[in-house]
């Protein structure tokens, strides 16, 4: 007995040990993260996503972001890799491009050409018959470590999002633990071949989208729980300032519907726990020690808001039930129809706009 107490104890202080003391990848910053609204009021739960239509479902896993082009074809960034095409009511699947990598964000270029940013390969392009060309995989000397997002201005001139120049996909939660402000905001002008940083220290760059009048653009901060506004025009032209700030959840894609309306997905509501290690850098690491199956875990619901361009939140659509559209990881309004996109789901989802 004696024997077997003394090997607990060894394991339970090299337990102890380890928890303490093995090195990690991650250096946490402290912060103090603004206590999250209460999902009341403007944020308050409701089945309006429950209405959803799901396309193409079963056909591959994880279509991040969706694009519809001029004939109402759909296509899907694929976890596998591909890009692929479907008729406008899901159906005649087919594999319009392969990345080899892991396509992220999608959008229309004026000559056509679909860019992708994806994961693994940096920022590329697919012309109208799926073949791929690089544009970039590095900005400032530093090469993109988790290209994210991507919109094109009219001019073709491209914004990304380099979500950590430090961690790369497979390494997100040690991005979000760390708080360490690996995230840029990246501008590729095609003519001049040539990606320039104009933010840097953001907190995990996610989705990207250009304003009205292309006045300025948006990149959401996933690990701030904010929307960040660069300023391409006008008297604040190169300065950014906070357009939305304290969201009820984890930003991830954003798109502006050409009109008066950002649609915001939110990868799920924000973690409590996660907030309450903000200020504690010694305890996230010993968490990022923990198996990742105990880690704190984002919860399975669809969550989007619509916010005008004053920054006020005019809808609010949601659905946390267990068969749920969710995570939603992008959104795209075109016409008066809402396309959506899922990191995990093996479907495509849609519904009229409201």
């Amino acid at each position: 007995m004696k024997k077997l107490f003394g090997v607990l104890g060894i394991l339970l202080i090299g337990a102890i040990a380890y928890l303490l003391l093995w090195p990690v990848p991650i250096e946490p910053v402290a912060w103090q993260p603004p206590e999250a609204p209460e999902l009341a009021g403007k944020y308050a739960p409701n089945t309006k996503l429950s209405k959803v239509e799901w396309l193409a479902k079963d056909v591959a896993t994880g279509p991040e972001d969706v694009a519809v082009d001029t004939e109402g074809r759909i296509y899907g960034a694929f976890d596998d890799g591909t890009i692929r095409r479907f008729a406008a009511d899901g159906s005649q699947a087919e594999i319009f491009a392969d990345t080899q990598g892991r396509p992220l964000g999608l959008a229309w270029s004026p000559d056509g050409s679909l860019i992708i940013a994806d994961a693994d390969k940096g920022l590329l392009a697919a012309r109208t018959d799926g073949s791929l060309r690089k544009l970039a995989d590095s900005a400032n000397g530093l090469d993109f470590g988790f290209a994210d997002d991507v919109d094109v201005a009219a001019d073709g001139t491209i914004y990304l999002s380099d979500a950590s120049s430090k961690f790369g996909m497979e390494h997100v939660m040690a991005d979000i633990i760390e708080h360490g402000g690996n995230g840029r905001l990246i501008k590729y002008e095609p003519v001049a071949d040539e990606a320039s940083v104009l933010l840097d220290g953001l907190q995990f760059a996610n989705g990207i989208a250009v304003g009205p009048d292309e006045a300025y653009v948006l990149v959401n901060e996933t690990g701030a729980y904010r929307i960040t506004r660069y300023w391409l025009k006008g008297p604040k032209k190169g300065q950014s300032d906070v357009f939305f700030d304290n969201l009820p959840g984890l930003p991830d894609g954003v798109s502006f519907n050409g009109k008066d309306i950002f649609w915001v997905a939110l990868y799920s509501p924000r973690s409590s726990d996660l907030d309450k290690m903000a200020d504690k850098p010694w305890l996230r690491k010993l968490v990022y020690r923990l198996p990742e199956s105990v880690q704190p875990k984002p919860v399975k619901h669809a969550f989007v808001l619509g916010i005008n361009t004053n920054g006020e939140v005019v809808h609010n659509l949601q659905d946390n039930a267990d068969d749920a559209y969710a995570p939603i990881t992008s959104i795209e309004q075109v016409g008066e129809t809402l396309y959506f996109g899922s990191l995990l789901r093996a479907a495509i989802a849609r519904m009229p706009a409201p």
